[in-house]
């Protein structure tokens, strides 16, 4: 099936190299990679070098009639562009050349179509899709005339009946988003609601970001491998937006130091604005953690632009000032030792395959929620054994002795506990 999908779509991909985009060739090697994940085989490339997009067809006469030669040369039927193309230049490029034309947004879109599974994914994509259709509708109706003339009639009468069905489709779409969006209101509220529910507990909320394919996924499931409780994974591969549900664990360790634990949706170079914006009600979950792990993909050799990416959309969905410890992972991958750059100041070297370095990242993280932690000696009356199973299930209990005048325990306690428990905490004279 795959390889029928490749022989039936053949791309060319085209890009523009302005003096200041560093990373051009990674944006289109990763562009590659995303057209892969739909079934489009890239087939040759074409390049423009300038210091802006021509704002009617991309690129510049001389190397639009290359493009028209390199399709006839290579049998291409589809073309994608490396960036978002506007609703005129689409036009102008379909005026051009004779087979289907794509942006990088359109295939991102494309991606997400085919991952989503819940409710709520599946409201989010369609929005955006629609967001993105709503504004090329005009290109559909080229065919039809725009203006039937002046006449005696004037105003509404003279619309010709291309105007007339692209404003009925503009409408119909513009409905069709208000109701996708109530919908969609209506399951963000519950999951507010669940938020809620967390927050009000005293248990962290550590959420992991990080570009796509970096290992999240993956990284859930090695860190639940250390917990006590019930383990059930989340679904985990070697692919670009794997999932764009998010997931939370509860995660309980031996220490019984509990946290949940939320893998959130990757991200990408360019991810389409209409994208985070349908998505932003998921995203949310990141803006109420605790404290962040960024997973990255160390193997990359362009992980810090990767990094450097998932921060500014991490930025314009209001996440600031939240503890981040950055997670670089697949160093079973890595030749030699990483080296990581010291703008990062939390670091732990990981890999979710071997296991090497979960325990370290761990550590790290109870470092940094369970900071406010200390030992404490407590002489517990025996009308009050109730709390001997609270401290067992939320704290870690170093010795416990049955003694003629109560129970006295020493355990590692966090604030809340310290608080509930105070009249009972042995003071040191």
């Amino acid at each position: 099936m795959q390889d029928n999908q490749k022989l039936e779509k053949k791309a060319i991909l085209v890009g523009y190299k302005t003096p200041d985009n560093l990373s051009f060739d990674y944006e289109m090697d990763e562009l590659a990679g995303l057209c892969e994940a739909i079934g489009i085989e890239t087939i040759d490339r074409i390049t423009q070098s300038g210091e802006s997009i021509n704002i009617k067809t991309y690129l510049r006469k001389g190397k639009m009639d290359e493009l028209v030669d390199l399709i006839e040369v290579t049998g291409a039927n589809i073309i994608v562009y490396n960036d978002e193309l506007t609703p005129s230049q689409m036009q102008s490029i379909n005026k051009l050349v004779d087979i289907t034309v794509y942006d990088r947004t359109y295939i991102i879109l494309e991606i997400f179509k085919q991952r989503a599974k819940t409710k709520e994914a599946l409201l989010q994509v369609e929005i955006a899709t629609l967001r993105y259709m709503r504004a090329r509708l005009v290109g559909l109706h080229e065919g039809l005339s725009r203006q039937r003339g002046g006449g005696s009639n004037g105003g509404a009468y003279g619309k010709g009946r291309g105007e007339t069905q692209l404003e009925i489709d503009r409408r119909n779409v513009g409905d069709r988003i208000v109701l996708l969006k109530k919908q969609l209101a209506t399951v963000t509220k519950e999951r507010a609601l669940q938020r809620k529910k967390r927050s009000t507990s005293s248990t962290p909320i550590i959420c992991l970001v990080g570009y796509t394919n970096s290992g999240k996924s993956s990284m859930l499931n090695a860190i639940m491998k250390y917990s006590i409780l019930q383990k059930k994974e989340v679904e985990s591969k070697d692919m670009l937006f794997a999932t764009l549900e998010t997931s939370s664990r509860l995660i309980k360790l031996s220490n019984n130091h509990s946290f949940i634990l939320t893998d959130t949706v990757g991200f990408v170079s360019k991810l389409p604005t209409v994208l985070v914006e349908a998505f932003k009600s998921t995203l949310e979950e990141i803006t109420e953690a605790d404290l962040i792990v960024h997973v990255v993909d160390a193997s990359n050799p362009e992980f810090e632009k990767q990094i450097k990416t998932t921060n500014e959309v991490l930025s314009e969905i209001g996440v600031v000032n939240i503890p981040t410890i950055y997670a670089f992972n697949k160093i079973d991958k890595v030749d030699n030792y990483l080296y990581v750059p010291n703008d990062y100041l939390k670091v732990t070297r990981t890999s979710t395959i071997t296991g090497k370095g979960i325990n370290t990242l761990i550590n790290e993280i109870e470092k940094e929620v369970f900071a406010g932690e200390a030992e404490v000696s407590i002489l517990l009356p025996y009308s009050e054994a109730k709390y001997v199973n609270t401290l067992k299930t939320t704290s870690f209990v170093c010795s416990m002795d049955y003694l003629e005048q109560g129970i006295k325990i020493k355990a590692k306690v966090n604030q809340t506990i310290a608080r509930q428990l105070d009249k009972y905490i042995i003071k040191e004279s």
